[in-house]
């Protein structure tokens, strides 16, 4: 989950300047004549708009305080009132995450997730490509649930740790500097694969789920499961090629086995201790949690079909996956793990630590989205760029996913999918194409920027460690970028065109204005 640093004043010319070019943008858009066929609200919407994109990528103002923008001046510029503009802050979305933070904070507070990660890491075996991948699959693992930025920062020093055992077995800085910079690039890289696996493994996976419910209020669920059913072969296809080009292709080690491996896991998890209450209630939620939200909706695989448990409860147009995560982090609030001392599973000490940004953010998001749809930017937008539907559709789809990829790699890719969603909507109604083809691409590619330390927390993290540069890391995340543009273009046309039943060339009857 990539959140910037708002405390960081290293750029503060850049931040002056975008804090000023943000409302000359903004008040030049406000008393320009008015556009051929946009509407007053338009306009205004657009204005705000370019008021936003100065804040979001010059971080003039923390990124969450730009997300409060639409709040203010929407009910102002009379878009929309206070209270609409309001609404999608409290969307089912926001409260999926805050309950999805609540379960990764108490697996971080009784240390579950570093035990899962040590028993991971210690199954693949001892080899240097072994240890990488038994890395890398922890690393992503965990951060389908939890921030891949706290994963990170969680794997860093058992593998700075690793990376000084195996030198003190071998002096050739040749090998050390391959295994190291193979395993913390791997740390790096899987932290921001494995987050494109659930919902709430990464936020632009949420935008994606809350905007199209916004901008197609008529469009089916995009759920806990049925993400699953993209992020996860997607999961499982670019990690074991990401691990391929690390520790065969990019950074080759010697493949001997090292003893000094297999004792430093051995001593980290013995650090740990035995099995704790807190843990052991932790998993419990956490496993009761994702039976929930994978089995909600029923589950049909070929002839066989699973019928969800809200269903058979006669729940279905009732639970959502957010009334399961909140659900969930009250029974975390209130399981006791010793009653005398008045200590529970999690308390609100330690869930006070929740990112609230990123929630603002969402909601700033929705808004954005919202105000749009209302206003009538979207079709306007649409009509403006439909020259682009002389273009194949599969140009079009690779198009947004390098556009996406590199430009994440300067600016927040939360904000980033949240500007440029609801122009992809635009686009495909359009160019009569379906949206899930032209969003699902540009929410997945938001996560694949693997060149620069600024473009997200997990490489930033990494590249502190000492065993990466920045040209190595540059030539290294280049060629996974590519990979990310190929292998999300394919896994629209073989898993998303299939598993949603998505005509590419035909948009839905949910899709059209009525």
């Amino acid at each position: 989950m990539k959140q910037k640093k708002d405390g960081d004043d290293s750029y503060p010319f850049k931040r002056i300047m975008g804090f000023g070019l943000g409302f000359i943008f903004f008040f030049t858009m406000l008393f320009l004549p008015t556009p051929e066929g946009m509407s007053a609200p338009a306009q205004k919407t657009a204005a705000v708009t370019l008021l936003m994109v100065c804040w979001w990528l010059s971080e003039a103002l923390p990124i969450p305080v730009t997300a409060l923008t639409p709040l203010a001046l929407f009910p102002i510029l009379g878009i929309m009132d206070g209270r609409e503009a309001a609404m999608p802050y409290a969307e089912d979305a926001v409260f999926l995450f805050l309950g999805g933070f609540c379960i990764a904070i108490s697996m971080q507070k009784w240390s579950l997730h570093r035990r899962i990660a040590l028993f991971i890491i210690k199954a693949i075996g001892n080899k240097p490509r072994q240890l990488v991948l038994g890395f890398m699959i922890a690393t992503a693992f965990l951060s389908m649930w939890i921030s891949n930025t706290a994963t990170t920062m969680m794997m860093l020093p058992i593998g700075m740790a690793l990376i000084a055992h195996f030198c003190g077995n071998d002096h050739d800085k040749k090998i050390n500097t391959k295994f190291g910079a193979s395993l913390m690039l791997g740390i790096a890289y899987s932290a921001s694969i494995g987050g494109i696996g659930t919902l709430i493994g990464t936020p632009p996976n949420l935008v994606f789920a809350g905007q199209l419910k916004i901008l197609f209020p008529g469009a089916p669920e995009i759920g806990f499961f049925e993400w699953m059913k993209i992020g996860i072969p997607l999961v499982f296809t670019f990690l074991p090629l990401a691990w391929w080009y690390l520790t065969f292709w990019a950074f080759p080690p010697e493949q001997k086995a090292v003893k000094a491996n297999t004792d430093i896991t051995d001593k980290e998890i013995a650090s740990l201790g035995s099995f704790n209450k807190g843990e052991k209630y932790t998993l419990c939620v956490f496993a009761l949690t994702c039976f929930a939200w994978i089995f909600r909706q029923n589950i049909v695989i070929g002839s066989l079909k699973i019928p969800g448990w809200t269903k058979f409860l006669g729940l279905e147009n009732y639970v959502r996956d957010s009334t399961i995560a909140i659900a969930a982090a009250i029974v975390l609030f209130a399981l006791p793990v010793d009653i005398k001392k008045r200590e529970f599973v999690l308390d609100w000490k330690s869930a006070v630590k929740l990112p609230w940004g990123i929630l603002i953010l969402f909601g700033g998001g929705f808004t954005l989205a919202k105000g749009f749809m209302v206003s009538g930017l979207s079709d306007w937008i649409g009509h403006c760029i439909v020259g682009l539907g002389a273009l194949p559709i599969l140009i079009i789809i690779i198009a947004i996913c390098l556009l996406m990829t590199f430009l994440t790699e300067i600016t927040s890719n939360t904000a980033t999918a949240t500007m440029i969603l609801p122009i992809l909507a635009a686009l495909s109604g359009t160019l009569n194409i379906h949206p899930f083809a032209l969003m699902l691409p540009a929410a997945l590619s938001a996560s694949c920027a693997f060149m620069l330390p600024v473009a997200t927390p997990p490489n930033a993290i990494i590249f502190s460690s000492g065993h990466v540069t920045i040209p190595i890391m540059a030539r290294t995340g280049l060629i996974l970028n590519l990979f990310g543009v190929v292998l999300i273009t394919a896994i629209i046309y073989l898993v998303a065109i299939p598993v949603f039943g998505i005509v590419l060339s035909e948009s839905p009857v949910w899709a059209m204005k009525k």
